[in-house]
């Protein structure tokens, strides 16, 4: 069996951080998965350079996962390959645009607004502080942000804890130990296969695709009623879409399907990461919190004040918390890759075939590349100030693999860091946050996405009374 139980038992993310630290190694660890099959891992810039830009065409995602993932994330831009992806990159580029980003500030704020004030109103009878659960309140406001941002609609799914396609796709990323188990066997058998298996979780797996693809497919025809072009220049992701005439509308519904997913539970996690450590840091929370009022307004005061770019990126505190949380707890722990012809990784030849591990968790806390604190949570790393002599800059493009780094980096990076400094920042504001069990220590869940199994329990209390 090879790492295979190491693997399971500890996460893959964790597993590799753990190796990267402790094995003697060049850039590249070896070891054996599941029937003593071959993996390999690359840690280092070097070959990271290698895999991510300079022979990133090299390396494609597996089959099977394609296959696995693909009814749920579409066969949009994620899975594309090769010249299709170059191709439909280069014609969603304009959506992702700084110039238009920019613009979609004052919404992030807004629905950050919406998010606190949904939580207190849910609590209204419980006193000075509350216990949430903070990934489902985090998953329901990045859907809201997602669907205004990129389909130019709402979900309402922060008001409406009941919203269809909301629960969809709570029910998706929770798949229990049924779904982990379809996960490992769709490597070890043609996937035809493992979705006829009469299990109830792929039941549940195909009613939730056909209702997706559904969704999406009745948005492209009413969004066809609309002015294809908005008087003030705020294009969403699947306008910029359809006006580029690339796309059928099946693949139309399999770019909705991969920015749907995608864009929404990556930024759920890692705000619920973000307050994880907060509640473990007091002193940290207070110190943004500071900032954060001494610039923004009250989010639970007067709606007619927004927010606008500008004003969060001077806010380097809110800046640095945001920047070490996506470095400790990157959304997605490790993605893999399969050579599709004979390449070499920092001259080593590497044969046609080979899996290959990236793991932006084991390159984010690698201590060679960040120091021997690199596994603890220091904001202050990411400042540069003279009060500071030990702050701390990147050496290398490819220290920090949060969002990838080269043609196949993630494409909304800027949009993600946007909606969650204004999502941190709203909270950090309305609420102090404390764990809701003191010692409570997160196990971590395995799926398309990082995060505490169980969830991530707290107790808030309104700002007035922090």
């Amino acid at each position: 069996m090879g790492h295979f139980w190491q693997m399971i038992e500890a996460g893959p993310g964790n597993a590799l951080r753990l190796w990267a630290n402790s094995v003697p190694n060049n850039g590249i660890i070896r070891y054996l998965d599941f029937f003593n099959s071959e993996r390999i891992a690359v840690v280092s810039p070097a070959a990271l350079a290698d895999v991510l830009v300079h022979k990133c065409y090299d390396f494609e995602k597996p089959p099977q996962l394609r296959k696995g993932i693909s009814r749920i994330l579409g066969l949009g831009l994620f899975l594309a390959e090769g010249e299709v992806h170059k191709l439909q990159r280069k014609h969603l580029m304009p959506a992702f645009a700084y110039r238009h980003v920019k613009n979609l500030y004052p919404m992030f704020w807004e629905q950050s607004r919406a998010l606190v004030a949904a939580i207190l109103a849910s609590n209204v009878d419980a006193g000075v502080s509350m216990c949430i659960e903070v990934n489902e309140w985090a998953s329901r406001a990045t859907l809201d942000i997602i669907g205004l941002g990129g389909f130019g609609q709402s979900f309402d799914a922060i008001q409406d804890p009941n919203n269809e396609i909301s629960r969809t796709y709570r029910s998706i990323f929770a798949p229990g130990r049924t779904g982990q188990i379809l996960g490992i066997l769709g490597f070890l058998m043609p996937q035809w296969l493992v979705r006829r298996l009469p299990l109830l979780r792929n039941d549940k797996m195909k009613r939730s695709a056909d209702l997706i693809r559904s969704f999406c497919r009745s948005s492209i025809n009413t969004k066809r009623e609309k002015p294809k072009v908005d008087p003030e220049g705020k294009l969403d992701i699947l306008t910029v879409a359809m006006n580029s005439g690339l796309f059928s509308d099946e693949e139309l519904i399999d770019q909705m399907m991969t920015f749907l997913a995608a864009g929404h539970e990556t930024t759920a996690s890692a705000l619920t990461w973000a307050i994880y450590l907060l509640a473990k840091h007091p002193d940290i929370q207070n110190r943004l919190r500071h900032e954060v009022r001494s610039l923004l307004p009250d989010p639970l005061g007067d709606p007619s004040y927004t927010v606008a770019a500008e004003t969060i990126e001077r806010m380097p505190y809110l800046n640095a918390v945001c920047q070490e949380v996506l470095r400790l707890f990157p959304p997605v722990a490790v993605t893999i890759r399969v050579t599709v012809r004979d390449t070499s990784i920092c001259g080593q030849p590497i044969p046609q075939g080979t899996t290959v591990m990236i793991p932006p968790w084991a390159v984010n806390g690698s201590t060679e590349l960040w120091g021997p604190d690199a596994e603890e949570f220091r904001p202050d790393r990411w400042l540069r100030s003279a009060k500071d002599p030990t702050a701390e800059h990147k050496s290398s493009n490819y220290n920090f693999l949060t969002f990838l780094h080269g043609p196949r980096s993630c494409i909304g990076q800027s949009f993600a860091m946007g909606e969650f400094s204004c999502l941190l920042a709203a909270w950090v504001s309305a609420f102090g946050t404390e764990l809701q069990d003191p010692e409570f220590i997160p196990i971590l869940k395995g799926g398309i996405t990082a995060k505490p199994a169980g969830g991530l329990h707290v107790r808030v209390s309104c700002w007035q009374h922090v």
